[in-house]
């Protein structure tokens, strides 16, 4: 392994041991102590933690490992280490944090305020955990690899899979706990949901712009430019106005967020006349930007 290719490794471990401890302390500090079961295992660590008495980061290990080894006679080689070491390191934080704190939590749960404020914290906290260890490639196991099974031999898609096996252990735990509390873990499982596209999807990607620019004669000074004061390259391409059937040039620039108003003001000075319009860049990898990532 080379030394970058190592560097890249140690970066998803570390993501991996920051998102299972930010995802243990939603688990040991709101949901558990609240007594909300928000879906997969952790939801069913709950359950048998206020009705058989067991620890549920020692529970939700022994479901997780069944399920990993479940997923690797399945999937192969793609539940590797890091779900392994996702899946194990959530447990750990959970029990961990649970026995330091006692599962009583932060929050006085007699008022069912608090048992929201708990479903909204567990939601942010669990989401934002679980998105930091999928941007390293890896997640926690749990139920999703059974919803995933499901999804290879029938004809249902992955995420209604995945809603109606949460909401069984939702519904499971209005039983034990009340109907009040599982309203307040479907609330807690939107939020999760919406941290996880959030994290996964927007954090740390839409960092800069895509520009298009069209002009008719200035475009290689444009270019010059943005070579010369912004320090990135482009792409030229040729085309027709469907309009005026005339040859039309485009520059494709992308850039920094911090340096469009900069390149804005080069097209302006450059040609009055030109036409640009600018979109997100998801994310953009390579040179002058986040490097891409060795494989293998």
């Amino acid at each position: 392994m080379s030394h970058t290719s190592l560097l890249h490794a140690l970066k998803d471990y570390l993501q991996i041991a920051v998102g299972t401890l930010v995802a243990a302390c939603g688990v040991a500090l709101f949901s558990n102590p609240a007594r909300l079961t928000g879906g997969g295992v952790t939801g069913i660590g709950t359950i048998i933690y206020y009705t058989l008495g067991i620890d549920p980061g020692v529970s939700m290990l022994c479901i997780n490992i069944p399920l990993f080894l479940l997923g690797m006679r399945f999937f192969g080689s793609r539940y590797g280490l890091k779900v392994f070491v996702g899946a194990v390191a959530l447990s750990l934080w959970t029990t961990l944090i649970g026995n330091l704190t006692g599962y009583r939590g932060v929050l006085d749960y007699s008022d069912s305020t608090n048992v929201l404020i708990s479903a909204v914290c567990y939601g942010v906290l669990m989401g934002g955990g679980i998105g930091i260890v999928m941007r390293a490639g890896s997640n926690t196991g749990g139920t999703d690899i059974l919803a995933q099974i499901v999804a290879k031999y029938t004809p249902f898609n992955l995420g209604s899979i995945e809603f109606c096996m949460n909401a069984c252990v939702v519904l499971a735990g209005s039983f034990f706990f009340g109907i009040r509390n599982a309203i307040f873990a479907f609330i807690a499982m939107y939020i999760s949901g919406q941290m996880i596209s959030y994290v996964v999807v927007k954090w740390g990607t839409s960092l800069a712009k895509t520009a298009y620019i069209f002009s008719n004669d200035r475009i290689p000074d444009i270019s010059r430019r943005v070579i010369k004061e912004l320090h990135h390259g482009g792409t030229l391409f040729k085309g027709y106005g469907i309009y005026t059937s005339k040859e039309r040039n485009m520059l494709m620039v992308v850039v920094p967020n911090h340096q469009l108003h900069l390149l804005e003001k080069i097209v302006q000075e450059a040609d009055p006349k030109a036409f640009m319009f600018i979109s997100e860049a998801f994310q953009v990898l390579g040179n002058g930007f986040t490097p891409l990532r060795p494989q293998g």
